[in-house]
């Protein structure tokens, strides 16, 4: 990952590998942890890798000590073939090797972006890290416990106006069955999808990015998280209450994740934060400037600088 031109070139970039359990992740730091330099934990979602930070990454590098990995499946970390090992305890357990290697001493802010904010809900609903985890800001990913609840209550209103989110909602999720289908989105990444990824993304979102020499291959292996994680979850969601306090971003025109599925978070969270942002779903990469302004003023808060203008007006509790 490389800083953009614009920013000064206050720390380079540093790739290393961290091994979990099963599998070696590829990881990237920008600097040093400090007394005054806490780490932020940037995670990504599909089908994306740590690439999507690029822009991110260096603009908070300039007051944190930043490290960003390929999640398990994505970019040089290891893919598993078994489905299985796509789970989110298993992605809980990479996440703890990871800050167990770059911040052994001190909790971290952590950041998650479509399915790395999805995981990060696991993260900070998990009672192993209670304590590990200083902050968490979600964009465009919920917990798929709290998803599975909020659509269960929303059918059970029998109103229009509830059935209404929840149709839309499906209507936008419509990829999600396609993914459990055998062989073929596998066989749509290898033949297509992957070179033509930043002509999709610049027609949907606008946006302009280079190729990615391991986008069909993140593609193929990235679909496991869907087939490991959403039935069960579907089946028996789970109580998730967060343990640290949460910002939530939320793009307006995302076309995935629909803002009804952030409306009702108060009652798992104890501090929690809603921003709304005219944006489609790619925020990070559209806009890193005033993502990472978002995270940055967050953090700073929770470091203990005052609340800036923006906070005050999304504090929700």
């Amino acid at each position: 990952m490389n800083a953009p031109q614009s920013l000064p070139p206050q720390v380079f970039p540093r790739q290393f590998f961290i091994h979990a359990a099963d599998v070696r992740l590829s990881a990237t730091n920008w600097g040093e942890p400090g007394p005054a330099r806490p780490t932020i934990v940037l995670v990504h979602g599909y089908p994306d890798n740590s690439e999507v930070w690029r822009g991110v990454a260096p603009r908070l590098a300039q007051r944190f000590h930043v490290v960003a990995y390929d999640v398990r499946g994505a970019g040089r970390s290891t893919a598993p073939q078994d489905v299985g090992a796509y789970r989110l305890g298993k992605l809980a357990d990479d996440f703890i090797a990871v800050i167990d290697t770059v911040s052994p001493q001190r909790p971290v802010h952590l950041v998650g972006h479509d399915w790395g904010s999805i995981q990060s809900w696991e993260f900070v609903t998990d009672a192993r890290l209670q304590g590990r985890i200083a902050s968490f800001t979600s964009c465009s990913g919920p917990c798929l416990d709290h998803a599975a609840i909020g659509l269960r209550e929303l059918r059970a209103q029998r109103s229009l106006a509830g059935l209404g989110k929840s149709l839309r909602q499906l209507a936008a999720s419509w990829y999600v069955g396609a993914f459990h289908l055998p062989w073929l989105p596998e066989l749509t990444w290898r033949l297509w999808l992957g070179r033509a990824w930043p002509r999709y993304l610049r027609l949907t979102e606008g946006l302009r990015t280079g190729p990615s020499p391991t986008q069909a291959a993140d593609g193929c292996h990235g679909v496991r998280l869907y087939r490991a994680n959403f039935l069960p979850v579907l089946r028996a969601p789970r109580q998730r209450h967060a343990h640290a306090p949460v910002q939530v971003i939320v793009p307006l025109h995302d076309r995935y994740v629909k803002p009804a599925l952030t409306e009702d978070l108060q009652r798992w969270t104890t501090q929690l934060w809603r921003r709304t942002v005219p944006a489609y779903h790619w925020l990070p990469l559209a806009d890193a400037q005033a993502f990472a302004a978002m995270v940055r003023e967050f953090v700073e808060h929770v470091e203990g600088a005052p609340a800036s203008a923006g906070l005050v007006a999304a504090r929700l509790r």
